[in-house]
């Protein structure tokens, strides 16, 4: 080694006196935003969970003190060098000078590469002290509206800093669109559009992701809004957004049409033939109100629900080894579940008592959620958690747990002090071996930060200041989580049951609720949100106000102007009945029960849950059906557990399996239509009504009449026909 190169290795490690200049460069505020913008940190590159090419960051930052180690310590002298700054490996790389595997990243002469210089100069200095933070995000705009595709405008982002002031960082934000196809945006936020509908694009920087939504019009060449008639105050909103994109809604469907929805939406089933006959009769005008009320006060409203409910807190029967120990208490949280929605107990008192229960799993059933959530033997504070976010919220806070969730606003101190409500978690057995006592330990210590292991106190999401309490913090927890102040709870809820309504959340999927992931509708879901809090938190009440709408009563069939339309409920959607639904329909409609394992006979299939058959083996329904069409598991809480896609194995099960040839012609029910029938027409629209609460079209009744032919007296001709319309795509779909 020579001596110039000796001198400038020693002149690596002397300390370094900035400049006056210099020394106003911050690494949190000037540097780390760098990393961020040009991509180091990101989970595909240096922020991955093992870094790259050896070098590891924190994901988009979220550990300044690690990364400034990483940067100035692990590689003294070559990431970054105090003595020759355009030696440094970070500069180098960075503009291309040296093989990069992320490319060049930025130009030697700008901005980016200037204020990495004056650091380096500087001394490589870490920030010393407190350094103002970013609190929040501004748009400089929230909404673009596109006359047509090919015009473009511009983003600029500010950002609102802890000690007041405010700094222009669009340079130094990431871009993105959630529909490139509709909208792009480039690295520095210019938008084009390109082709008509409705999309987001976003701006993040530092721990915070902000979104503008933006509208590209079709032509408006013809388009001339009908009269639309709003029933209430979802009518009126839908149809100001459609009416803002140029879409023309569907017609309202017909009353058969309409039957056969409300009844398999509020009751888990297709409608009777009597109930058919007496609603077609019905000439009152609020005839399909009427109709509402009637469901919405039967039993089956409250059980379908149940069940609903029953998939989202993983209701099931034993959960813990020895293998069927806690049936019981699987069985005492149904009926409790059942209990408060069939007396319409509102919503928020419903989860408080959940979330603050306490006490023997068998005589106390809330408290079973803390059992039915946590399959094992030990309670995991980071999984409750995660769940109660997740369905109470529909929030997903889990990412947060190893860095500042990448879409969202939570941070790990939001996770860690949410976790901290579950820490003193216990249970210990109870008098008899079923058994189990659950209770809150109030000396357990609080959750610690994966960082720095900081104790966390217990923190709801997104406050400063921890919550005070007498030792076991759940109560605040509950009554925070409930309150008709906690907007994230109340439109969880609300989008939660119109997507069980309608087919689709105003936010999709409904448990995965961020600031990247808005609402296609967000006037929709405030108003929504709003009239569950007005009502007290009754299901029944919002369920009411959503299926009397004009919106939810649009048929299925679009037109050339909503024909696209996948996001605006324009029209009515094509949705596959839920296995338990379905299976409830065809015994309605063949009028033979299913036994269930585990169950008396009779039992609905929206009241059966599963039950684990061994250690290892995983949850059991007792009927191959549910698993074939796609039943929630139970394995999670996830809304995705409950499948509702067509496949290929549930058309053969329709058509060769034994759930519909054992029921064809069981308890006579062809015959007797045959029997009591005057004329082949007559049993051929009885077939029709029976299995697709509607009649037939003339073209279907000629047909029809062609298979029966001189046959009219043959039930096995009729069986056919049955056969072929419970294996139709109509029976199977609401519509």
């Amino acid at each position: 080694m020579n001596a110039s190169r000796i001198l400038l290795h020693l002149l690596a490690f002397l300390p370094f006196v900035p400049s006056a200049h210099a020394r106003d460069i911050s690494f949190r505020r000037d540097v780390m935003p760098i990393l961020f913008r040009a991509g180091c940190n990101s989970g595909t590159c240096h922020g991955a969970a093992r870094g790259k090419d050896g070098f590891h960051l924190s994901l988009f930052g979220y550990d300044p003190k690690g990364d400034y180690f990483a940067i100035t310590q692990e590689m003294i002298g070559r990431r970054v060098n105090v003595a020759s700054p355009e030696r440094s490996l970070l500069l180098r790389k960075a503009i291309g000078a040296v093989p990069h595997t992320g490319g060049k990243l930025f130009d030697r002469d700008s901005e980016y590469c200037r204020t990495l210089v004056q650091w380096i100069e500087a001394g490589a200095q870490d920030d010393v002290g407190e350094v103002p933070d970013v609190v929040a995000l501004e748009l400089s705009s929230k909404h673009f509206v596109f006359e047509r595709q090919g015009l473009e405008d511009s983003l600029r982002v500010i950002a609102l800093v802890s000690d007041g002031s405010r700094r222009d960082v669009t340079a130094l934000a990431r871009f993105h669109s959630n529909n490139p196809s509709i909208v792009e945006i480039d690295s520095d936020g210019h938008c084009s559009s390109k082709r008509p509908g409705d999309s987001h694009v976003f701006a993040r920087f530092n721990r915070f992701t902000i979104g503008a939504e933006v509208i590209v019009l079709p032509s408006g060449e013809g388009f001339e809004w009908p009269e639309t008639s709003p029933v209430n105050y979802i009518d009126r909103l839908v149809f100001d957004r459609l009416q803002k994109l140029r879409i023309t809604p569907s017609e309202l469907c017909d009353d058969e049409t309409f039957l056969r929805r409300v009844t398999i939406d509020l009751a888990g089933r297709v409608p009777t033939v009597d109930e058919y006959r007496t609603f077609m009769a019905e000439s009152h005008v609020e005839k399909r109100a009427r109709k509402i009320d009637d469901l919405l006060k039967d039993d089956a409203f409250a059980d379908l629900w149940t069940t609903i409910w029953a998939e989202q807190l993983r209701v099931m029967g034993g959960n813990y080894a020895p293998v069927g120990t806690h049936i019981k208490a699987a069985d005492a949280f149904y009926e409790w579940i059942r209990s408060q929605l069939r007396n319409d107990r509102p919503l928020n008192e419903f989860v408080s008592e959940m979330v603050s229960a306490s006490g023997s799993n068998l005589i106390n059933g809330p408290a079973n959620i803390y059992t039915m959530l946590i399959h094992g033997p030990r309670f995991q504070p980071q999984a409750f958690a995660a769940d109660f976010s997740q369905v109470f919220l529909g929030v997903q806070i889990q990412c947060a747990e190893c860095h500042n969730h990448p879409f969202d606003r939570w941070t790990m101190d939001d996770y860690y002090g949410f976790v901290s409500f579950f820490t003193g978690m216990k249970r210990k057995p109870g008098v008899e071996p079923r058994e189990q006592r659950i209770y809150y330990d109030t000396a357990a210590p609080p959750a610690r930060h994966l960082v720095d292991q900081r104790p966390m106190p217990a923190k709801t999401l997104g406050a400063i200041e921890p919550v005070d309490h007498d030792g076991d913090p759940r109560r605040e927890l509950a009554e925070w989580l409930t309150s008709p102040e906690n907007e994230m709870f109340s439109r969880n809820l609300a989008n939660r049951i119109w997507e069980q309504l309608l087919g689709r959340g105003i936010v999709e999927p409904v448990d995965d609720v961020r600031v990247s992931n808005p609402p296609t509708n967000e006037p929709l879901l405030d108003a929504l949100s709003q009239q569950l809090v007005a009502s007290h938190f009754s299901l029944r009440s919002l369920v009411r106000d959503i299926c009397n709408s004009r919106v939810y009563q649009l048929s299925a069939r679009p037109n050339d102007s909503n024909a696209r339309d996948t996001r605006q409920f324009s029209h009515a959607r094509l949705r596959r009945l839920r296995a338990d639904v379905l299976m409830d329909s065809v015994v309605t409609v063949t009028g033979v029960g299913r036994n269930f394992n585990g169950f008396p006979f009779g039992t609905r299939a929206i009241d059966v849950y599963p039950r684990l058959a061994g250690d290892t083996s995983g949850p059991q329904f007792g009927d191959q059906f549910f698993e074939t069409f796609g039943r929630s598991s139970r394995n999670t809480i996830c809304a995705c557990e409950t499948k509702k896609e067509p496949t290929l194995s549930q058309a053969l099960h329709l058509a060769v399996g034994d759930t519909l040839s054992s029921r064809l012609g069981a308890n006579g029910t062809i015959k007797q239509l045959v029997d009591t029938a005057d004329t082949p027409d007559e049993v051929i629209e009885n077939l029709f009504v029976l299995a697709l609460c509607r009649r037939p079209t003339a073209e279907e009744q000629q047909q029809m009449q062609a298979l029966v032919g001189d046959a009219s007296k043959d039930t096995g001709v009729y069986e056919d026909i049955f056969w072929g319309l419970l294996n139709s795509t109509e029976f199977a779909f609401n519509h």
